[in-house]
């Protein structure tokens, strides 16, 4: 069997550049040089001309002063300069330094400045060091200027480097003396576009971390809002339906109580019963919302199964209510079957609200292979009652309802039904979501 050397060693091929990487970037110097680039940059946001000061005064100690010093022009050429006087040497040195304090801001204007006196000191036949700052202003008009500027810069610049290599045709050839130059100011363009390109891309780096931290403040706020959401719907359901619950068994009681103590007794056990099932569903959902239950034991939520102890619960505050299931409404899963659940429970708290203690409520669920119906119908309030049929205008509980369906991307519908009655109806599409692997789940 052959083996990787690299495998060996505990290293993978390809690695190797990632770590020399990774040595280099935790190199002493390279982190010193860091450290010392962050303080410039945030010394020059505190003082913005500070930089500027600083490049013009060391342009002129490095090629100003040996041109003071040293009036001569190079020895090792052997062309004839023209000796200006030291009135004329500072004037031409001031027009190319000088502009350089302004190179950021107005880089256009700085540029075309030392060109002009670049001109005037080549005219004169004069030869000075400064002339460098040329190359300065170039590489400012590229990193700080407007590109559109850059086709006539940078012809002007070739222009007045053609006239410095006529003057040099005495000692070197022009070929020679227009490659040495061009390559300077192509060095100075290309150092300008690198830097301007690298800033760019550290500019949309910092955008793109900026947004994806608002997007995800935006996702926790959504998160947030989606579970404020979730709460108050199962705070809906089961308070509300409880309390329905109780108090129609308490009304009911209350009129029981002289004619027929045993039946206020009933009452009086269901509404601890209704009680207690209710601060156990609150306290499940409350104790799942805590990051440590304390030690509770938490139940499963309701489901199908639990739908018998819900219609017990209903009958024994008055409402007559039929239940029908057909298919394997077991099998579903807990999530499907805890907003059936949900679903009928709301259902039927609207039926003892709005229809009173006398009406009847039929329950139908059906599981199909790809769809599951849920249908649930009440009479409304028995004819004769005088109990008049009160509007049934959308509210949270119909709205949680259709909330709970979407979720599962099913439909409900609500509205009144044959005679005095009212139907909710969900339809839930239960075939299986294609997998972008080939396979369904």
């Amino acid at each position: 069997m052959v083996t990787n050397d690299d495998s060996v060693h505990g290293t993978e091929p390809g690695h190797l550049p990632h770590a020399d990487s990774d040595f280099l970037s935790g190199h002493p110097l390279v982190a010193w040089g860091a450290r010392v680039g962050q303080r410039m940059r945030q010394a020059d946001r505190r003082h913005p001309w500070g930089l500027d000061t600083a490049v013009v005064v060391c342009a002129f100690l490095l090629l100003c002063v040996p041109d003071l010093v040293h009036r001569k022009g190079p020895d090792e050429i052997r062309i004839q300069f023209t000796h200006l006087p030291v009135a004329g040497i500072l004037a031409l040195q001031a027009g190319l330094v000088l502009p350089l304090l302004f190179r950021r801001r107005n880089p256009t204007a700085a540029f075309t400045v030392i060109l002009a006196v670049f001109l005037v000191q080549w005219s004169l036949g004069a030869w000075l060091r400064a002339d460098a700052a040329l190359l300065v202003a170039l590489y400012s008009l590229v990193l700080h200027g407007r590109l559109r500027h850059l086709p006539w810069a940078c012809a002007a610049t070739a222009v007045a480097l053609c006239l410095v290599a006529l003057q040099f045709s005495g000692a070197v050839s022009t070929p020679d003396a227009l490659f040495f130059l061009f390559s300077a100011a192509v060095a100075a363009v290309a150092l300008g576009f690198a830097v301007r390109i690298r800033r760019a891309q550290l500019a949309g780096l910092r955008d793109r971390a900026a947004r994806l931290e608002i997007e995800r403040d935006q996702r926790s706020r959504l998160a947030a809002i989606t579970e404020r959401a979730r709460v108050a719907r199962e705070m809906h359901d089961i308070v509300g339906h409880n309390l329905s619950v109780i108090i129609t068994l308490a009304d009911g009681g209350a009129y029981a109580v002289d004619a027929s103590p045993e039946r206020g007794k009933q009452a009086l056990v269901l509404i601890g019963d209704t009680g207690r099932t209710a601060l156990g569903e609150l306290r499940r959902m409350l104790g799942a919302l805590r990051e440590r239950t304390d030690g509770l034991q938490l139940a499963p939520q309701p489901g199908v199964g639990d739908l018998e102890a819900l219609f017990t619960r209903v009958r024994a505050a008055g409402p007559r209510v039929e239940y029908h299931s057909v298919g394997e409404s077991d099998a579903l899963d807990r999530g499907l079957q805890l907003m059936v659940y949900r679903i009928v429970q709301e259902a039927l708290t609207n039926t003892l609200k709005h229809a009173g203690p006398r009406a009847r409520a039929h329950v139908t669920l059906r599981v199909d292979p790809g769809q599951l119906h849920l249908r649930v119908q009440d009479s409304g309030p028995p004819e004769g009652s005088g109990r008049p049929r009160p509007p049934r205008a959308e509210g949270h509980g119909l709205a949680g309802m259709t909330e709970r369906a979407a979720l599962y991307g099913g439909t409900l519908t609500a509205g009144p039904g044959p005679g005095a009655g009212w139907t909710v109806e969900a339809v839930l599409d239960l075939t299986p979501l294609p997998d972008p692997s080939g396979t369904t789940t």
